[in-house]
């Protein structure tokens, strides 16, 4: 995914930047208003409201009248009054600083969850022996449904949205588990050890030694 970072702040931003990018998103990076309002289009807007030379909702204004892309203000501002505005003029969420990494990841696959049109997650033949019917959260394997816990069937999902990238241990668990998981990773090897069961010969979830794991179709 691609994000654009409209903060003046060098260290909030660079910080920022290597949090989002060790989790896999390409981030583009600039400090004022008419930089962001003159870089190319991105999946997703984070934006400063105390930017140097204009107000950071009017650049929320200007990037919503454009389109549809999902923007989180991110500010020091605490006050209600901002945080209605922000929302009202089409910013998708509001983060108040100081904030860590992995809430700004959570509220960013929140936002992408509501967002993201029916269209994007279809019913899909992921290839000619393995079906995943999204909006039932059913998986056939040649046709034949089989059965998956929860857990197994977000797995496969979210891996299926990218055959053959290499997706972090990081990068599953924070998409699968929850932004806040603090328990073992040893979990995600039991799911991806009942998937390749399950899955049989139909795809094979790849192990990636030292990165995490990649989903294979056959």
């Amino acid at each position: 995914m691609r994000v654009l970072l409209v903060e003046d702040d060098e260290p909030i931003a660079e910080s920022l930047t290597r949090g989002l990018s060790r989790y896999g998103f390409d981030v583009e990076w600039v400090r004022t208003g008419t930089e962001a309002l003159a870089a190319e289009p991105t999946d997703m807007v984070l934006v400063d409201l105390g930017l140097p030379d204009m107000d950071g909702l009017d650049v929320c204004r200007e990037l919503r009248a454009r389109g549809d892309v999902p923007i989180i203000v991110i500010s020091a501002r605490a006050d209600e009054t901002d945080r209605v505005v922000g929302l009202e003029i089409g910013a998708d969420d509001y983060v108040s600083k100081p904030f860590g990494v992995r809430e700004v990841i959570a509220r960013m696959r929140a936002v992408m969850r509501r967002v993201r049109p029916a269209t994007a997650q279809p019913d899909a033949t992921v290839s000619s022996r393995l079906t995943i019917d999204r909006r039932g959260r059913r998986v056939y394997v040649d046709g034949v449904e089989i059965t998956l816990t929860p857990k197994e069937y977000d797995l496969l999902a979210f891996l299926a949205e990218a055959p053959d990238a290499v997706f972090t241990r990081e990068q599953i668990m924070e998409a699968v588990w929850d932004a806040n998981w603090f328990g073992p990773t040893k979990t995600l090897d039991v799911h991806v050890g009942a998937l390749r069961r399950k899955l049989g010969d139909a795809a094979t979830v790849e192990t990636v030694r030292g990165v995490g794991f990649r989903l294979v179709l056959t």
